[in-house]
């Protein structure tokens, strides 16, 4: 009994620390840490995009060959062979689906006939010069084939699969071909346990499961051979690192873990044992990754991809992982990169060991370890003393082995914490590639994927990331399962659900002015003086402009002012006006000038409103008129963006048949309209002479009408005048007015939707039979500027409610269509404040003409 009390007394504890820790977050991360893409480039917008879609789904193998510059592609029930040029161009296929038999032996095991039965490619790659090998779940049966990849054509010889591919397509997988033989990890059958396996050529050697269970529930993401043969000084041998989360076996009083990311190794000439861990690896140890904020003791325990990038030497290999959290429902990532010297050391640390009475409760072993030191290769002084493969070891160091796989430290990232910590955000896929800038430096540019199928080109500078841009791949969210890169081609490649998409590693003539090609920090681009170009298509480097590491230096400051817009707004005194301002980058903030003035605007009283879509002026006044600047202020440089010149006019126009009197009514000369207000007015004198016209036509047409009605219906029988009228006025009430705008785009940008006001009913009223005449065209604006005299409204701008004439509102909805960049932010809240102030005042309940 006194034990039940106690193992529920821990398991409250450790529950009350797991709530405690869910309340840390979500919180507020370090800055450098949770970083802002600068662009966001969107589905439509994407440059140099070629795509491959067959008749299969689920591309989620990709092999790339540089040489014959071919990708090849697993995925559901066929392989394919793709220009690795143009991906789009022209394919092979090799059709390779489950039998309808098998399928019905799956669907009878109460699998799924959607996505489980199926055979899903898990393995590709080269096996010799001549053949690929390639593994498929085959409906819940694995099965291997050959390949001949000059013809691209499957061998007739079909292998068991059983031990090399797992049955479940959901299911971890990782696996690699290393000198003829395959080394994989994954959960082979439904009743065994994680494994990590040699299959061929024989010995097949596989993790031990008792005693001492070396995996627990272990869910594979990656392995890696890393040659640490290579130069070595000892003799000592390769080694294959595979990487997984698994269940924990740590305990403690202050915490627990349900599961946490771990790496383990392998010698690529490890024989098992003798007599004991006999077709047993004697060279399995495991190590904890920990990717953590040690400040805020929040911890990412799940891996979800990693990327070993090798270095010139073997000590200059580093290691980049996706980590996640344990909740489903929180979406939330980091990125961790480690040392493989770190990860070396830790190797060669101290062991855990189970102390049975201790709970079964792993604690440091602090005994005496046999020699030679269990776990380790076989090196050169094993040699000498006649131990020349791994039968040779005494069976104590065996015995070692066996009960002691696990590594008491752990591994800790480069400078104790995440390179990157999003929020909202589930990283799937990691790729890192090494570019040489203008200054000599080499640096890693990072490629990573999401849940949602963005792809995100980012570069470490001196141990924090800045993340270049992030690209919509799909218009329908998807994740990105794989990722490679083709130096020779210049190309990024990914998989998905739905296709494969070719990308160019970067887009440099996308950057159109210095600062921007500079601010965007991009390894690949550089200033030549009147484009940003890819340092690689220059042999002659020394007239190019780059500044990776503070990514502000070497543009002219005068051409931060030479791309800046210049547009005219005239309104009316009283209104609210918008004047836009649309940034490129994300991470740039809004600055704006009154005739050189620095404006501070906040609140409804102060007259002006700054937001990140622009400025809104508030009850336009004569005196606000003037010069207004937006400058775009990122990373120390302030860049010119657009210049309104803002004229706000005193009087209205009169309208026609309207009771309009001036605002001063001992004014009885007013001064003389403005030019453009008289044109209004000859417009409007014009339209209401047409419609007048039209009346008349059809007030005629109309008796004619009735007259031969009345004429039919006397033959006929009765006919209801009312009934008819009734109907009318309510096909009338019915009918709704739309004003084509003058342009189809919202915030400068294209779309594919005609855009439409509509006006709501009540405002005005039109015949519903008659359509108005066109209007003439407008007078062309002047050149380089935007002249708008339409009070204050541009036909840009968002649903938003909007003051006419100073005297009524009227609101305006645009039709659907997402045009708007993904940081808009628009200033309805603000505009519905200010109607809700003046409604007392300012609104009238029957608006006069002018209203429309």
């Amino acid at each position: 009994m006194r034990m039940r009390s106690n193992v529920g007394w821990l398991y409250c504890l450790q529950l009350l620390c797991a709530m405690s820790t869910l309340r840390a977050y979500p919180f507020t991360p370090p800055l450098d840490l949770d970083v802002t893409p600068r662009t966001t480039v969107l589905f439509n917008e994407l440059w140099g995009c070629r795509r491959f879609s067959g008749s299969a789904l689920n591309y989620s193998t990709l092999l790339l060959e540089e040489e014959p510059g071919l990708l090849y592609v697993g995925a559901r029930g066929a392989l394919y062979a793709l220009q690795a040029s143009n991906i789009s161009s022209s394919s092979h296929t090799i059709d390779w689906e489950a039998p309808e038999d098998r399928k019905q032996l799956c669907l009878n095991k109460g699998k799924d006939n959607k996505t489980e039965c199926f055979n899903h490619i898990r393995f590709l790659q080269r096996f010799n010069s001549t053949h690929l090998y390639t593994c498929g779940t085959h409906a819940f049966s694995p099965q291997c084939a050959y390949i001949d990849s000059r013809e691209f054509k499957m061998s007739s010889v079909i292998e068991e699969g059983r031990e090399r591919c797992p049955y479940d397509p959901a299911k971890g997988y990782t696996g690699l071909l290393i000198d003829g033989q395959m080394y994989t990890a994954s959960q082979y059958e439904f009743w065994s346990s994680p494994d990590i396996r040699r299959n061929s050529p024989n010995p097949m050697l596989r993790t031990e499961e008792a005693p001492t269970r070396w995996l627990y529930e272990a869910d594979f993401v990656e392995s890696a051979l890393v040659k640490e043969s290579v130069n070595s000084s000892v003799g000592d041998d390769d080694k294959i690192y595979f990487f997984f989360t698994e269940k924990s076996q740590e305990h403690s009083l202050y915490f627990s873990y349900g599961r946490v990311a771990r790496v383990a190794r392998v010698c690529k000439s490890d024989r098992g044992g003798l007599l004991t861990l006999q077709k047993k690896w004697t060279s399995f140890l495991k190590a904890r990754l920990v990717c953590s904020l040690p400040d805020y003791k929040f911890h990412f325990n799940v891996l979800r991809s990693m990327f070993v990038l090798e270095g010139p030497r073997t000590e200059d290999t580093m290691l980049y992982g996706i980590f996640g959290l344990e909740w489903k429902n929180v979406k939330a990532s980091a990125i961790c990169r480690y040392s493989i010297k770190d990860v070396q050391q830790v190797f060669e640390g101290p062991y855990m060991e189970n102390q049975e009475d201790a709970g079964a409760k792993l604690t440091e072993y602090t005994g005496k370890v046999p020699d030679p030191r269990p776990g380790s290769c076989i090196t050169d002084r094993l040699r000498e003393r006649n131990i020349n493969f791994s039968t040779d070891l005494p069976d104590d160091v065996l015995h070692f082995v066996r009960r002691h796989p696990l590594m008491s430290r752990q591994i800790l990232p480069l400078g104790q914490r995440p390179l990157l910590f999003r929020r909202t955000v589930d990283y799937t896929k990691i790729v890192v590639h090494k570019v040489t800038a203008l200054d000599g430096q080499t640096y890693h540019m990072l490629f990573i994927g999401t849940d949602e199928g963005w792809l995100q080109r980012a570069v470490e500078i001196n141990g924090q990331l800045h993340i270049i841009e992030e690209l919509q791949l799909f218009e329908e969210p998807q994740p990105v399962d794989s990722i490679v890169i083709s130096q020779k081609q210049m190309s990024v490649y990914v998989g998905s659900p739905s296709g494969v998409v070719q990308l160019p590693l970067s887009t440099c003539h996308r950057y159109t002015s210095c600062f921007d090609c500079v601010l965007a920090r991009d390894p690949f681009c550089a200033w030549d003086g009147a484009e940003c170009v890819e340092i690689t298509s220059h042999p002659d480097r020394s007239s190019l402009t780059q500044d990776i590491l503070n990514g502000n230096q070497g543009c002219a400051k005068s051409a931060a002012d030479d791309l800046a817009l210049h547009r005219i707004r005239s309104v009316v005194a009283g209104d609210d006006v918008l004047l836009q301002c649309e940034l490129s980058s994300n991470l740039a903030t809004p600055r704006w000038t009154r005739n050189k003035q620095q404006l501070q605007g906040y609140g409804l009283n102060s007259g002006y409103r700054i937001g990140t879509d622009g400025l809104l002026v508030i009850e336009a006044r004569p005196e606000q008129s003037g010069n207004y600047s937006c400058f775009a202020l990122e990373n120390g440089v302030r860049i010119h963006v657009v210049i309104y010149k803002l004229i706000v006019h005193q009087y209205l126009p009169p309208a026609p048949h309207s009771t309009l009197q001036p605002k001063n009514s001992n004014d009885s000369n007013p001064a003389p309209l403005p030019p453009q207000f008289q044109s209004m007015k000859n417009m409007e004198a014009m339209y209401i002479s047409l419609i007048t016209i039209l009346g008349g036509l059809c007030l005629v047409l109309t008796v004619v009408l009735l007259y031969v009605s009345f004429c039919v219906q006397s033959k006929r029988g009765k006919y209801s005048l009312r009934a008819a009228a009734q109907a009318d006025r309510k096909k009338k009430r019915n009918d709704r007015m739309e004003l084509k705008t003058i342009s189809s785009h919202c915030n400068g940008k294209a779309n594919t939707h005609d855009g439409l006001l509509q006006i709501v009913p009540g405002e005005a009223q039109v015949s519903s039979n008659k359509e108005l005449p066109p209007a003439p065209p407008l007078p062309p604006p002047p050149p380089n500027s935007e002249l708008d005299y339409t009070n204050g409204f541009s036909a840009t701008l968002p649903s938003v409610l909007r003051k006419m004439n100073g005297n009524s509102y009227v609101l305006l909805r645009q039709t659907d269509g997402d045009t708007t960049s993904p940081l808009y932010y628009s200033f309805t809240d603000e505009l519905n404040q200010i109607l809700e102030k003046r409604k007392h005042t300012q609104l009238c309940s029957k608006p006069d003409e002018s209203s429309v």
